[in-house]
């Protein structure tokens, strides 16, 4: 009788090492197969209607996008965007934390130290709380810990009641760096909003040629740049041109500035060959604006029309009422927003 208890209990203990090795190779499998992508962003109030069309443009149609958190499969680099705080490349998944912390015993931690940190999405987690999931999991990784500087960041989170851990990246504020440009004035683009337009207007930086045709002290291609895009710029006023190039030259950019009046612009010369497509993949315009004189409707209008011509895609910042005018421009409204500062409001207006 004994003999048959010992062997029962041998044939439990390789059914559940069985169990066990099949948990966690089907874990390595989902760690191949994941392709999906948790992204935590945080915006101030004015900024929900700008934040919200960026992460709709960078992450695609197909994305969960909810008040500080979106799912996506595409994977965006954080610092791309001023709202984006983390990524985190989804590796594993779970029904409960002990079952999360047992999976993570087949992970090998690439670099000689870590660090987990806790993620916040759709449930609001106490500090006490974070630091004990964070801890728990931490304590069964094969490595060094490292609370300060580690060279590897895991990053967990407890999302539609199920537990996610996986590689994460933390977003760096690039932008705010651009706030030091010797050049400037009051009207000029945040360094913040610039950048988020960026990434309206290009989602997809590879072989996209774009023109900021009224790029004043170059705000908007300081942002591009940083990011490798392919951009240039015009505008009508030389000390415009030439604040840019200063700018430029400041954060070690080369000069991509011309004095032009953009309605004398014509199609990018690749463009040139017979070819009636246009020329740029995108185009950024800030329409001039004066609080002591107002542009002519039809001075508006050449410009639209030009901005027409010259892109495939562009993003429209205007302080005006200017649907009208895109419409005879030959313009389709694809999306928009608002975005206020005190008394002081802008439209993004996207066109294709």
């Amino acid at each position: 009788m004994e003999q048959m208890s010992i062997e029962h209990k041998s044939q439990e203990d390789k059914s559940k090492e069985h169990k066990t090795m099949e948990h966690k190779n089907m874990k390595h499998k989902s760690l191949e197969q994941s392709g999906k992508y948790v992204y935590v962003f945080a915006c101030h109030e004015d900024e929900q209607a700008l934040c919200q069309l960026e992460m709709r443009t960078l992450l695609g149609a197909e994305a969960v996008i909810e008040a500080r958190y979106a799912i996506s499969a595409r994977r965006v680099e954080p610092s791309r965007s001023p709202f984006l705080k983390l990524r985190m490349d989804v590796a594993f998944e779970a029904d409960s934390l002990p079952e999360l912390a047992s999976a993570l015993q087949t992970l090998t931690v690439g670099g000689a130290t870590f660090k987990v940190v806790f993620a916040e999405t759709d449930t609001a987690v106490s500090y006490d709380r974070q630091r004990n999931v964070e801890r728990e999991l931490g304590l069964g990784l094969r490595g060094k810990a490292e609370m300060r500087r580690p060279e590897q960041y895991f990053a967990v989170t407890e999302l539609g009641g199920r537990w996610l851990f996986g590689e994460g990246s933390y977003g760096e504020a690039v932008w705010l760096q651009h706030q030091q440009k010797p050049q400037n004035y009051s009207t000029a683009l945040g360094t913040r909003l610039a950048r988020a337009v960026v990434n309206i207007a290009v989602p997809e930086v590879a072989g996209t040629r774009v023109i900021d045709p009224c790029c004043g002290m170059g705000t908007v291609l300081v942002e591009a740049m940083s990011m490798g895009i392919d951009i240039v710029g015009y505008d009508i006023n030389p000390l415009a041109v030439r604040g840019a190039r200063v700018n430029l030259d400041h954060f070690g950019m080369p000069d991509v500035v011309q004095i032009a009046d953009m309605r004398t612009l014509v199609p990018h010369p690749t463009a040139l060959h017979g070819s009636p497509e246009p020329i740029y993949d995108a185009l950024i315009l800030d329409m001039p604006y004066n609080l002591c004189s107002v542009l002519p409707e039809d001075e508006k209008l050449d410009m639209l029309q030009t901005a027409r011509r010259l892109a495939r895609r562009a993003v429209i910042i205007t302080t005006e009422q200017m649907d009208p005018l895109l419409i005879k421009a030959d313009f389709h409204i694809d999306s928009r927003c608002t975005v206020n500062k005190g008394n002081f409001s802008r439209q993004i207006i996207v066109c294709v």
